[in-house]
């Protein structure tokens, strides 16, 4: 048996509900609207595009580099490197651009060694760390215990990769590692 005066109970819980969807809606739209759980940019400052002046290509001192396409690897490749730095040394899934005095290193590593950021970061070494972002990809910087400057990062599960220059491409370590592409993930 129904309950006598059932109709008045309905009627407070259609405005109960319609109440709830209301502030349900607005705290959604409030969390998406503020930005919450996007991340963060890219700590590695990104080069500026030049303004084109001339109509025809520029003109190019003699002896100058021509830029270049820098392949590491099947699936790493950098797409800015300093002038002057000319491969070395290439092979498997390394390369090296350079002289001994200024030179570039790079290189990527797959499997297991590199399944997950917490282990493929305690694997590498890198003095006085700290922490920083690759095209949005956590990773670290510091020096390199045989010397120079070194940035390591997870390119995607399964890959990770690390760059190391001469203490004299220091300052060009993070625009190096903002070049760096791959086929997945970018």
């Amino acid at each position: 048996m129904i309950p006598a005066g059932h109709h008045l109970g309905q009627g407070r819980r259609a405005v109960l509900t319609a109440l709830a969807f209301g502030v349900t809606a607005v705290i959604i739209y409030a969390l998406f609207s503020s930005g919450f759980g996007r991340l963060p940019r890219s700590a590695a400052p990104m080069p500026m595009p030049v303004p084109v002046r001339e109509v025809g290509p520029p003109a190019r001192p003699m002896g100058a580099a021509v830029p270049a396409l820098a392949v590491v690897s099947d699936d790493l490749w950098l797409t800015y490197l300093p002038r002057g730095l000319e491969n070395s040394r290439a092979g498997g899934a390394s390369a090296r651009f350079g002289t001994a005095g200024r030179f570039v290193e790079a290189r990527m590593e797959r499997g297991t060694v590199a399944a997950g950021w917490d282990g493929y970061r305690e694997r590498i070494t890198v003095l006085d760390a700290r922490a920083t972002t690759v095209r949005g990809r956590p990773a670290v910087a510091g020096r390199h215990p045989a010397g120079g400057r070194m940035i390591v990062w997870l390119e995607r599960p399964g890959a990770g990769a690390w760059i190391r220059v001469s203490d004299s491409l220091g300052g060009e370590l993070a625009a190096i590692a903002a070049s760096a592409k791959a086929p997945v993930g970018d």
